[in-house]
């Protein structure tokens, strides 16, 4: 069986011929079998008869007597003027499918945590920064390259990170990748190289980064965590951890901030047992009502690993995020990232790189904190009619916890009293990960409501509380 390409009108495309059959029922068949495997979808074009004979070094009346024939059986149609195309009405027989179970119907008001307000973001200045970059990008990093980054936005990223978040690393140091996921299996990984055989992580803390670790096959020790965030006494009495990750500027889910003294604690274990800390700074640009928190990172550079991301800055789809290693590390992260993805896409790299050393970055994440200040006082003012329920961990970030009272309604419940009416929140329980007691509450995330519908959203959320606790 012989595979051709015709190349006709723009549109690539691969014909099975069998070479036993003659050339227009081969041809027929070949058809025939791209549109039932879907490789040739309704209603695509398909090329002249002409073109497509002179692709398929047939003749053309071959190619005329196909069509014609399909068109009879209902595969295409024919249009005066326009050619043959795929059939939109008839049934295709495709080979079968999974059945998909059927996905929930979106919320009316989405306050799942997790995301900014991907609608504001920056669309004409990233579209600028794109083209400039590109204009003025050399040629070279258009091919491949350090699993790092390119250079020059390292060293962009580097000024900015010590200027924005006090972190202290040359452009050496700088790691380029797609977000805190892909940064923890790559140092899941190392670690594993390197012999740390268990890993400190809060309790609370996201349930996928805790199954990351363990699939990792660490043993993980769970910390608990306070007003004060991550309580470091485990950490400091278990000879066997080599690595701990924290949220010091606003712990994840709570909000709590990493305290001085245990800030001193976490990086003088480090510095004594030889450990890592993992710094996920997911959203440190964000902060209202008290100064900003500097960088755990700039403590200890040689121990500590910072993380960020542009999912909270700019939008999670970007994919987007950087790493600065200590010295030890960066070789075995390095060499990691070149065996799973090689590099992280020029494109977007570039444009980050002039977004931010052009201050547009720097601009839409003041226009941004300003927002997301307004919505915060928004979700408060209206929830002070309900005061039985108290936000906290707000002072920063983009999302509150909503601490419920004792003895009302199990968590689950309030979430599904919500839902109905259309309401969309987290259970703080989904983020604890040992049994026992412990707070109740809902995690708001209010950055992600459109800007119109959000005080509609805020409104709804404090009705259906009010239902249960006013």
């Amino acid at each position: 069986m012989a595979s051709e390409w015709t190349t006709s009108h723009g549109l690539d495309l691969l014909l099975e011929l069998d070479g036993r059959q003659g050339r227009r029922a081969a041809l027929e068949d070949a058809l025939r079998d791209a549109i039932q495997a879907g490789r040739l979808a309704p209603g695509t074009e398909l090329p002249s008869s002409r073109s497509l004979a002179a692709d398929l070094a047939v003749a053309r009346g071959t190619v005329t007597a196909a069509y014609e024939q399909l068109v009879a059986e209902g595969w295409l149609v024919a249009h005066r003027g326009s050619g043959t195309a795929v059939a939109w009405a008839r049934e295709l027989r495709r080979l079968p499918v999974g059945r998909r179970a059927a996905e929930p119907p979106e919320p009316r008001h989405d306050f799942r945590p997790g995301s900014s307000d991907v609608s504001t973001f920056p669309r004409q200045e990233w579209v600028a920064a794109t083209r400039r970059a590109l204009r003025e990008a050399p040629d070279s990093a258009l091919r491949y390259g350090d699993p790092r980054g390119i250079p020059a936005v390292r060293e962009v990223l580097a000024a900015y990170l010590a200027r924005a978040r006090g972190v202290r690393s040359d452009a050496d140091r700088i790691v380029i990748g797609t977000g805190f996921s892909q940064a923890a299996a790559l140092l899941l990984a190392a670690f594993r190289d390197l012999g740390v055989r268990a890993i400190g992580m809060e309790n609370p803390c996201i349930p996928n980064y805790l199954a990351a670790a363990r699939r990792s096959g660490a043993q993980v020790a769970l910390m608990p965590v306070d007003a004060d965030g991550a309580d470091p006494t485990m950490v400091l009495g278990d000879g066997r951890i080599g690595a701990v990750f924290l949220t010091p500027a606003h712990q994840y889910p709570t909000g709590t901030t990493l305290g001085p003294a245990r800030r001193a604690a976490f990086t003088a274990w480090a510095g004594a047992a030889r450990g890592y800390i993992v710094e996920d700074d997911y959203d440190g640009e964000f902060r209202y009502d008290r100064q900003p928190v500097g960088a755990l990172q700039a403590m200890d550079p040689e121990r500590v690993v910072y993380t960020g991301t542009a999912s909270k800055s700019l939008a999670p789809g970007l994919r987007l995020g950087w790493l600065a290693l200590p010295s030890a590390l960066l070789d075995p992260v390095v060499a990691l990232k070149d065996l799973t993805d090689r590099q992280t896409s020029a494109v977007e790299q570039l444009a980050l790189g002039e977004l931010v050393s052009s201050g547009a970055l720097d601009r839409h994440i003041r226009r941004s904190r300003l927002r997301y200040r307004r919505r915060r006082d928004e979700l408060i003012r209206q929830l002070a009619a309900v005061p039985a329920v108290e936000p906290r961990g707000i002072a920063a970030g983009l999302h509150a916890v909503l601490e419920l009272p004792a003895g009302g309604p199990a968590e689950a419940d309030v979430v599904a009293h919500l839902a109905e009416r259309g309401v969309a929140v987290h259970p703080l329980g989904r983020y604890w990960h040992r049994p026992g007691r412990r707070r109740r509450g809902l995690v708001v995330g209010y950055a992600t409501p459109p800007a119109h519908g959000y005080p509609a959203a805020v409104a709804a959320l404090t009705a259906g509380l009010a239902d249960l606790y006013a």
